[in-house]
């Protein structure tokens, strides 16, 4: 049996770019029609695979406006961490082991983080997007913005934020 390629290899083979929000990705689908959201036309869905390695094994805490389901495709185990509009913090863990999810549904709306977990070296998440996926609908958390609005999460996720600014 040969062993599992390296990550930078596995990124490579899978056409994968860096990703703002850390990690790799490559969109792999925008359905051909469309439909009009309060932030304008958007496709009806988009997907893309996301890639998280020990050299990028953050995912950095943001929101859309659109549902994103994400499907474990291979690796992992990996934890997202989800804050909601009224500040709860909720950790899913999706894994390939007896009894772990291997499917994640995040509102829109809701914020999100990720990270890769020991003993994964990887971890390939395919997501599906609907409405489609666009810029205009997503936005990073800053340092400045938990102080303000979830105080109280600020210390769980400080490593997944841009800081405040000097």
């Amino acid at each position: 049996m040969s062993a599992a390629p390296p990550a930078q290899d596995r990124a490579a083979r899978l056409g994968l770019e860096p990703h703002p929000e850390g990690g790799y990705f490559r969109r792999i689908y925008t359905a051909p029609r469309t439909v009009g959201t309060s932030g304008g036309e958007r496709p009806l869905a988009t997907s893309i695979y996301y890639l998280l390695d020990r050299r990028q094994p953050l995912g950095r805490l943001h929101r859309n406006r659109s549902d994103i389901l994400h499907f474990l495709v291979d690796g992992g185990p990996l934890e997202y961490l989800l804050l909601d509009a009224g500040g709860v913090l909720r950790r899913q863990r999706l894994g390939p082991g007896e009894g772990e999810a291997r499917f994640l549904l995040v509102p829109g709306g809701c914020w999100k983080a990720s990270q890769l977990l020991e003993p994964a070296a990887h971890a390939l998440v395919a997501e599906v997007v609907t409405p489609g996926f666009d810029y205009a609908d997503h936005e990073f958390a800053r340092e400045e913005d938990l102080r303000r609005e979830h105080p109280a999460q600020l210390a769980a996720l400080a490593r997944f934020v841009t800081p405040a600014a000097r």
